[in-house]
């Protein structure tokens, strides 16, 4: 396998992205993103409401790595659905990434009587050329095909909480015929290893550590990830994860643990 997975619009995206919820704008976020850049991860993750798009960037712009060298996504928040601003939410985040185009929009989250008319102005902005690919994030299949039903553009991403205990299996397949590629957040289920005896298990197994088990299962499901951490050790740690393979019992091993379980929000049921 490749390290870059291939859009539907023939846009090239890594497998392993590094992901910034929670991590505090300046110099946290900005040492963070640094450490990713430095030791490997060229896509990184961030979303208007987190409030350090402006940190995202200036890690960005002194890594001395070439812009078009970096994926970078950034997503529209509630707010701009509600008040159809999503063009205006655009450019804000563009003057605080200070970049002039992101390479992924996401809408973040499938706001009700609003996320139809939100991809409308998605595909305004990718029309532009200011966003090589446009998609969405916690969408559920029939959010999907409320959009399919009267888009020009197919999304090229839907980005949803995805780990051995929440599969999607159903959804997945979807994304799959549809060509939309599936992203996992919250890959590592909010520091919940620990619990999970399966996981340590294999870690052992192949001398791993139990999240970079948990990304490789991701990877070899076809699903681009984006770990976080804040640590610089782990996010090293985190991007070693395409010198080994999992066998197909061990990748069933992991299947099985799929419960259903969430630990963020339903997008069936959020009121944000």
């Amino acid at each position: 396998m490749t390290n870059d997975s291939v859009l539907n619009n023939g846009l090239k995206m890594p497998w392993l992205g590094f992901g910034v919820f929670q991590i505090d704008d300046g110099g946290s976020v900005e040492g963070a993103v640094r450490t990713a850049l430095d030791v490997g991860y060229r896509s990184i993750d961030t979303a208007a409401i987190y409030k350090n798009e402006a940190g995202v960037g200036q890690a960005i712009k002194d890594s001395g790595i070439a812009r078009e060298d970096i994926f970078l996504t950034t997503k529209v928040w509630n707010d701009a659905q509600r008040d159809n601003s999503v063009a205006q939410a655009f450019e804000d985040s563009l003057e605080r990434l200070g970049t002039d185009y992101v390479d992924l929009y996401l809408v973040h989250w499938p706001v009700a009587n609003c996320y139809e008319a939100t991809w409308k102005e998605m595909e305004k902005i990718y029309q532009s050329g200011r966003a090589k690919a446009i998609g969405v994030s916690n969408f559920q299949i029939h959010h999907l095909k409320d959009i399919l039903a009267t888009a020009e553009v197919v999304p090229a991403v839907n980005q949803v909480e995805f780990h051995p205990r929440l599969r999607q299996p159903e959804l997945m397949k979807f994304c799959k015929d549809n060509k939309i590629q599936l992203e996992a957040w919250s890959p590592l289920m909010q520091g919940h290893l620990g619990e999970e005896s399966e996981i340590v298990a294999l870690a052992e197994k192949y001398g791993k550590s139990p999240a970079q088990i948990i990304l490789r299962w991701d990877i070899q499901h076809e699903v681009v990830t984006i770990p976080k951490s804040a640590t610089p050790s782990r996010i090293a740690e985190n991007a070693q994860v395409f010198d080994f393979e999992l066998s197909q019992d061990d990748m069933a091993v992991l299947d099985a643990l799929d419960q259903g379980k969430r630990f963020g929000p339903d997008p069936d049921t959020f009121d944000f």
